[in-house]
């Protein structure tokens, strides 16, 4: 497959296991927040949590299925520690809003979130691609 190709399939599964990542980051935050009471950084935290496992996964087994992998579980330290980098870029977003700029509305929270779960989407694809899932090698 040409480095083209390669690069828009990659994308575009990545773009995918995003958009459902986000259905689980943005919906379970908003369950935990706004329907169970829970408090505004815990409600991101969880369903981030459940959204990387199942990110890792799809990234792991779909999207970057023809690179390396090197199966000693580096890869999933890795992908775990840059995920809680892309997961406080959340949280300080949130935080900023909430506890900084004084916003406690549903309509704030969720600017917040979508704000940082797009900066951390930045970072993850780079920090994926640079370090994690690498090229197989000839």
């Amino acid at each position: 497959m040409s480095d083209y190709r390669t690069f828009a399939r990659e994308l575009l599964t990545f773009g995918f296991v995003g958009f459902l990542g986000t259905v689980i980051t943005i919906g379970g935050a908003n369950v935990l927040r706004h329907v169970l009471g829970g408090g505004p950084l815990t409600s991101v935290i969880v369903p981030t949590v459940v959204s990387t496992i199942t990110s890792y996964l799809l990234n792991r087994h779909w999207t970057f299925r023809h690179r390396d992998s090197d199966g000693t579980g580096r890869e999933f330290a890795l992908f775990f520690g840059l995920n809680g980098v892309g997961m406080v870029i959340q949280v300080l977003c949130t935080g900023f809003t909430y506890y900084v700029l004084n916003l406690h509305g549903s309509v704030s929270y969720n600017a917040a979130l979508v704000g940082g779960m797009a900066l951390g989407s930045w970072f993850r694809y780079w920090s994926y691609r640079k370090w994690i899932f690498t090229p197989a090698v000839a």
